[in-house]
């Protein structure tokens, strides 16, 4: 669940402030042909958890091909909140890159 979490906001994130309104003059066949290659930096114990259908919902367009390698950063929040779900006070930071291609 952290992992997944952290994954999704690195996506929207790397995402956010970009656009690209030409896709369908710059991509043969458009958004339907977009290709998406994402690198996910996650920490090696938190990769197992790692839900990549969801991560995958970021992205509005396109198909997407996921690397996970080994990476992000674990430290301490300092709080574990029961009911969030938290098992512990790991505080679970994922790095995304987005290559958009076709």
């Amino acid at each position: 669940f952290f992992c997944s979490s952290s994954s999704v906001r690195a996506c929207r994130n790397a995402i956010e402030f970009n656009s690209i309104p030409s896709i369908n003059r710059l991509v043969p066949g458009g958004y339907d042909k977009l290709k998406l290659d994402v690198i996910l930096a996650v920490p090696p114990k938190y990769q197992p958890g790692l839900d990549l259908e969801a991560v995958g919902n970021v992205f509005p367009y396109g198909e997407v091909k996921f690397t996970i390698q080994d990476g992000g950063m674990v430290a301490p929040s300092g709080i574990a909140i029961d009911a969030l779900g938290d098992k512990n006070d790991d505080m679970v930071v994922v790095c995304a890159s987005v290559t958009v291609g076709y």
